[in-house]
């Protein structure tokens, strides 16, 4: 038995299929056979007898299930075709749209905006000290590589003194000969 993301009453559109593009209400679900029924699509004919006078007998229009797969939820905020991601919210399993967040559950629709905003603020925190902290790494990286090049500076100056030095002491013993 599958779990469907599916719910009745949910506004779906079929993105497989001879119904491709539809966009309708679900009239039903059947999560062991992981089937959905949908409102206008895959209309099938039926030839029905008479049971009784009362029934009449005829060709009947009837919804005929399809795969659940072939569906996707539309969010009611967003208005897009969406994947459904799940989180809990008071103890409760809660439907998310992937696209903007906004929950999928009517009930909790309110609770779920809340959360989220919460949630964000506190992401946009962590990203503010991720951006301190690497102006913080590069400032100090300033510093070493600064402090590395006076140091360089100072031991090729102290080597070109010495050779000069050298060179001049060369040069004085050469004229003494």
């Amino acid at each position: 038995m599958a779990k469907l993301f599916v719910k009745k009453g949910d506004t779906v559109v079929v993105i497989a299929g001879k119904e491709k593009g539809k966009t309708a209400k679900v009239l039903g679900v059947s999560p062991k056979d992981n089937k959905v029924l949908v409102e206008n699509v895959n209309v099938v004919t039926k030839h029905q007898k008479q049971r009784s006078q009362q029934e009449k007998g005829g060709i009947i229009k009837k919804n005929a299930p399809i795969c659940a797969s072939n569906v996707m939820v539309v969010c009611p905020d967003c208005g897009k075709a969406t994947r459904v991601s799940h989180s809990v919210v008071d103890g409760k399993k809660v439907r998310i749209c992937k696209k903007c967040g906004a929950s999928l559950d009517k009930a909790m629709a309110k609770k779920v905006k809340k959360q989220a905003k919460a949630t964000k603020k506190v992401e946009e925190k962590v990203e503010e000290v991720k951006k301190d902290e690497v102006v913080a790494e590069k400032a100090t990286a300033k510093k070493t590589s600064t402090a590395k090049k006076t140091t360089s500076a100072k031991t090729v100056e102290k080597k070109t003194t010495t050779a000069k030095k050298t060179t001049a002491k060369k040069a004085e013993a050469k004229k003494e000969e």
